[in-house]
């Protein structure tokens, strides 16, 4: 029989690929998720003997990995803000810099409450993928109305999913961003308190950066952005958010850790207010914040 050590020095294949680090925790992942113990379990017995079946699924698990493939779409699931998602082909795997926007989003919307009472406003959450965002803000603001929208279906199917398996109320809507007519009048989706976006925003230079289990795997559509644009789509929200965003609401992105100062120049430029630029926990610029000065 092999145990839980045996299985740690196996995955050390997985150096080929990973930092050391990551091979760690890949390995303490999917040996958490397969025997369903705790991890701190998992490193005070090593010597824990496996199941055939186990064994078996350890070893298939690491074939995959062995092509780049994501745990978390092996597994099928990862968690976000302390609560799990499912992931798939047709979304993004949810980062922790994109934890640290939800943070930020909730303490602001702290400050919007009225008079004592939980915020009850409108959010919207644009290019939702797995609806990590919506669904995080949702669970915490439990009496805002939340929405969100995708140009894929196969996301908001995914994102549906999401929403019923931990028991909130998001409203999900097949719509595209880039849709001229979808930026430029009031539509069915009113009028929000709250609009944030994590678009796509990696340009084809940023790629060649990039690890072959992103580019090989999660789809290319949520993430790349043309090379001579590549403020596409927050040019493209910026201009919904002149139309659709309440007065005293605010805007938030998720942003290119290279292009922090041009995408304020950008909200300037559209006249938004109150712009502040946030650098995430490793010191890389990452979200905007910005408000309306409606009269």
């Amino acid at each position: 029989m092999i145990t839980i050590k045996d299985v740690f020095e196996d995955y050390k294949q997985l150096n080929k690929i990973y930092s050391a680090n990551e091979t760690e925790a890949i390995s303490l992942l999917t040996i958490s998720e397969i025997t369903t113990l705790s991890k701190a379990s998992i490193k005070a017995f090593p010597e824990r003997e496996l199941t055939a079946q186990q064994a078996e699924s350890f070893k298939n698990i690491l074939a995959e990995l062995l092509t780049g493939k994501p745990i978390q779409y092996i597994l099928g699931v990862t968690e976000f803000y302390g609560l799990p998602f499912k992931v798939n082909a047709n979304v993004l795997i949810p980062r922790p810099e994109t934890e640290e926007l939800v943070e930020w989003i909730l303490l602001e919307g702290e400050r919007l409450k009225v008079k004592g009472k939980r915020f009850s406003g409108r959010i919207l959450d644009i290019g939702t993928g797995s609806g990590c965002i919506a669904i995080s803000l949702k669970k915490n603001l439990p009496n805002a109305q939340v929405s969100a929208i995708d140009i894929s279906e196969g996301a908001l199917q995914t994102a549906s999913e999401n929403a019923n398996l931990n028991n909130v109320d998001v409203d999900f809507i097949h719509r595209d961003i880039l849709n001229s007519e979808l930026r430029t009048q009031n539509s069915e989706l009113r009028t929000h308190h709250i609009i944030v976006s994590n678009p796509p925003y990696v340009t084809l230079e940023d790629k060649k950066q990039m690890h072959t289990n992103v580019t090989d795997f999660e789809p290319h559509t949520a993430l790349f952005v043309p090379e001579d644009d590549p403020l596409l789509f927050y040019r493209a929200i910026a201009d919904f958010a002149l139309v659709n965003l309440a007065a005293g609401g605010l805007l938030f992105f998720e942003i290119n850790e290279s292009l922090g100062k041009e995408t304020v120049q950008l909200l300037q430029d559209k006249e938004f207010i109150n712009i502040e630029l946030r650098q995430d926990m490793s010191g890389r610029d990452r979200m905007v914040k910005a408000s309306l000065n409606r009269d």
